[in-house]
């Protein structure tokens, strides 16, 4: 399996071999790009970047030919401003925690959007985010006074908190892996917690 990563500075999408060659799969143009997500649907390649105060999402296929760009709603306003993390829910949705808007903004998989999620505390700063295999989204609010990991359905709504430990935890990225575990990462320690969240 290739691992892919984002060049910002020289503007490109690398990608490694098994022979550990670094080779340039995408080049982004004018286009810094920030973040990627590897699409576990189809292997379309998914990658937030902006240009002069400008935000997209732009998907690749797994040979690196653009197929669709993601930049304003149906009234033609931008969507993002710094599309920090992004993934894809089990129904084709592309989720992206932005923290320039501080929301977590979620479009089809055709680019329109569907809605925009600004938290439940005041001060809400979306970091890491993921999906499960129901469909829920689990994102990282790193706002200092409301530290938590929150989790919401694939419609948007609120259902509950996961973690809540201001003192004691900074959760700034998670993931699920293929047995339902819920790893997080935490911002000081560089320690990565991993709670058994599926039964």
């Amino acid at each position: 399996m290739d691992l892919i990563y984002a060049d910002s500075k020289k503007h490109v999408i690398k990608r490694i071999k098994m022979d550990n060659k670094v080779t340039e799969f995408i080049k982004t143009g004018e286009w810094e790009p920030l973040r990627i997500h590897s699409s576990k649907i189809n292997g379309d390649i998914l990658v937030g970047m902006i240009k002069d105060g400008v935000a997209k999402v732009t998907r690749y296929n797994k040979t690196g030919r653009k197929i669709q760009s993601i930049q304003r709603d149906n009234k033609e306003q931008e969507l993002y401003s710094n599309p920090d993390y992004i993934t894809e829910n089990i129904n084709g949705d592309i989720c992206t925690s932005d923290f320039g808007i501080r929301a977590v903004v979620v479009v089809n998989k055709s680019g329109l959007h569907r809605f925009s999620y600004s938290g439940q505390q005041s001060g809400f700063r979306s970091y890491g985010i993921c999906t499960d295999v129901v469909g829920h989204i689990i994102v990282c609010n790193i706002c200092l006074e409301n530290l938590t990991v929150e989790i919401l359905d694939q419609d948007g709504q609120f259902l509950r908190f996961l973690l809540e430990e201001p003192d004691t935890f900074f959760p700034y990225s998670v993931c699920m892996d293929d047995e339902n575990n819920l790893h997080v990462g935490q911002y000081y320690t560089n320690k990565v917690t991993v709670w058994k969240y599926l039964q």
